[in-house]
């Protein structure tokens, strides 16, 4: 028996278990004695037995159970508890896997780190380096030589031209867009938050705020 988990039930994760279940049944072949089931945190487990037709466990339950083989991915938009649960989990008890849109697009060359979830229409072109545990959602993009760190989050319609850096645990808002870095690459810099709708058009410090059109500092 395998077991897959998506850890969290909110919603992000039912959105993203139907892409799980595709993903794993359509390209991956999963076998007949596998399951894909909800795991949420011990403090938040209920009664409820099951989330849009998937049983829901616990995470003692989860690491606990007697598999062969068990894998996860975090569907949780708080970077922070994302890093948090994935640090949580031995690597010797379960090991992540990817979570892909039917119609994503992946081109050449692009390295794309564990536990990744692209949703519908989001697209990678080429040669991008993207790191552990990024959410890529609906029609979001990641364009040719960009960087993109750990626990990066892009909410829906993000487009991300080429040359861009982005560190780890930045979020990029609905609808942004950050300009083309060819002759010097604009820098997100680490923890930063883009703001919906954003037009972002140079570097941006670490843990800063950024808002409007061309994108500025929160209360410049």
């Amino acid at each position: 028996m395998k077991l897959y988990g998506v850890i969290g039930a909110g919603g992000f994760g039912r959105e993203v278990m139907p892409l799980a279940a595709h993903w794993l049944t359509i390209w991956n072949g999963i076998e007949h004695d596998s399951e894909l089931v909800f795991v949420v945190e011990d403090q938040f487990f209920t009664s409820q037995k099951d989330v849009n037709g998937h049983r829901l466990i616990s995470m003692t339950d989860f690491l606990s159970a007697s598999v062969s083989e068990r894998r996860y991915n975090i569907a949780i938009g708080n970077s922070a508890v994302r890093e948090r649960v994935a640090n949580s989990i031995p690597t010797d008890v379960a090991k992540p896997f990817s979570i892909v849109a039917p119609n994503h697009v992946s081109l050449h060359g692009n390295v794309i780190g564990d536990g990744a979830i692209f949703c519908g229409f989001s697209h990678v072109t080429s040669n991008a380096k993207i790191g552990r545990f990024f959410h890529g959602n609906i029609y979001s993009y990641v364009a040719h030589d960009c960087i993109i760190g750990d626990f990066v989050t892009f909410a829906p319609g993000v487009m991300c031209n080429g040359h861009v850096v982005i560190e780890d645990h930045a979020y990029i808002g609905t609808g942004v867009v950050i300009k083309d870095g060819t002759d010097k690459p604009i820098v997100i810099g680490r923890g930063s938050v883009i703001g919906m709708g954003a037009v972002v058009t140079k570097s941006v410090p670490p843990g800063a705020t950024v808002i409007g059109n061309p994108a500025r500092l929160m209360g410049g």
